[in-house]
C-alpha cells in the first residue's frame, strides 16, 4: 500500500557511527527537538528463519550484508518522496522477521535515518539532505556497548568482549569508520549532546533546511 506524497518532501538526514558512538542518542534528540521521524536501520536485518537457531546466533550481524540494503534504499526513497512505507517487524530474540506483520511509517517534515551503515550503502547517499557521522574512540564505544548489553540485554561481560573483538571492532574498522568520508558534518560523540545537536542545527540553517524541518508534520 502506498500513499500520496506530502506537498513538501521531507528533509532526510543520515546519521552513522560505530556501535556505542552515540548516534542513536543524537538521532532521538534531533527527532524530539524538530518533531522528526526516527528511522533506525536495525529493523532491516535479513530473516534467518531458514537456519537452525544455533546457526542464526553465530551470524556476523556487524557485516553490511546482514541487512537487506535493497529494501532499505527502496523504503528511504519512498520516505524521501514523502510517501509512507510498511516496515518489516524484526524479532531480535529469534533473528527472524515476524510473519505477516509490518509497521506503517509515514514521514513527517524530517526523517532521521540512523544506523551503523547509514552512510555505507552508496545508493542511500543521494537521498539525504544532510549526512552526519558521529565519531568516538574505540574504547568509548566498547565501554558503552558493554554497559548496554550487560544491563539491558542480560549478557555476560565475557560474551560482550568476545563478540566485540571478533566482529564488532573488525567490521567497524572495515565498513563503518571509512563511511565518515561521505559525511557533511562530523560530530564528537564524547562531547555534550547539546553541542552535537547545535552543530547539526547549524548545518540545517546554513543549507536553508531549518524552516522546512521545523514545520509541523502532517
Amino acid at each position: 500500500m502506498t500513499t500520496s506524497p506530502v506537498s513538501v518532501p521531507p528533509v532526510v538526514i543520515g546519521i552513522a557511527g560505530c556501535s556505542g558512538s552515540g548516534k542513536t542518542t543524537l538521532a532521538l534528540e534531533l527527532s524530539r527537538t524538530l518533531g522528526g521521524t526516527h528511522f533506525p536501520l536495525d529493523h532491516y536485518y535479513r530473516d534467518l528463519g531458514h537456519l537452525p537457531l544455533e546457526q542464526r546466533c553465530l551470524q556476523d550481524f556487524d557485516h553490511p550484508d546482514t541487512l537487506e540494503s535493497e529494501l532499505i534504499v527502496a523504503h528511504v526513497a519512498e520516505l524521501a518522496a514523502g510517501r509512507g512505507i510498511d516496515r518489516p517487524v524484526y524479532d531480535f530474540a529469534t533473528h527472524t522477521r515476524t510473519p505477516h506483520r509490518t509497521e506503517r511509517i509515514v514521514p513527517g517534515r524530517l526523517v532521521l535515518v540512523e544506523g551503523i551503515f547509514a552512510l555505507h550503502y552508496k545508493a542511500l547517499l543521494p537521498l539525504y539532505s544532510l549526512r552526519v557521522y558521529v565519531e568516538a574512540p574505540d574504547e568509548v564505544c566498547y565501554r558503552r556497548r558493554l554497559a548496554r548489553d550487560v544491563c539491558e540485554r542480560g549478557r555476560t561481560p565475557e560474551s560482550v568482549a568476545a563478540q566485540y573483538a571478533s566482529t564488532v571492532r573488525p567490521m567497524a574498522e572495515r565498513f563503518v569508520r571509512p563511511s565518515a568520508q561521505y559525511a557533511d558534518q562530523i560530530v564528537d560523540g564524547t562531547r555534550s549532546l547539546d553541542l552535537s545537536v547545535e552543530q547539526v542545527l547549524n548545518q540545517l540553517r546554513q543549507r536553508n533546511l531549518m524552516p522546512l524541518a521545523q514545520q509541523p508534520g502532517p
